[in-house]
């Protein structure tokens, strides 16, 4: 979360303990609700919640031959 935090576009970084965000979303009304990988947007879940108020939803593709884990592992010294 603080590598996310750290990003110049990036504004907040918010953990919820739910299971899904929606209960968040509709306190937090974020402008943008990016996810990641393989979806589309009517996939993403509180989609509707976010573009009912005038919100941007965004899927980040996939980067081909990239992997969070092995980025981790680099990080910890495991790669």
């Amino acid at each position: 979360m603080a590598v996310l935090a750290g990003l110049g576009a990036v504004d907040w970084v918010i953990s919820f303990p739910e299971g899904t965000p929606e209960n968040l979303l509709s306190h937090v009304k974020p402008d943008v609700l990016v996810k990641g990988g393989d979806y589309g947007v009517d996939q993403v879940v509180g989609a509707d919640i976010v573009q009912a108020y005038g919100g941007d939803v965004r899927v980040l593709g996939l980067v081909e031959n990239s992997s969070t884990t092995a980025i981790v592992e680099k990080i910890r010294g495991q790669g």
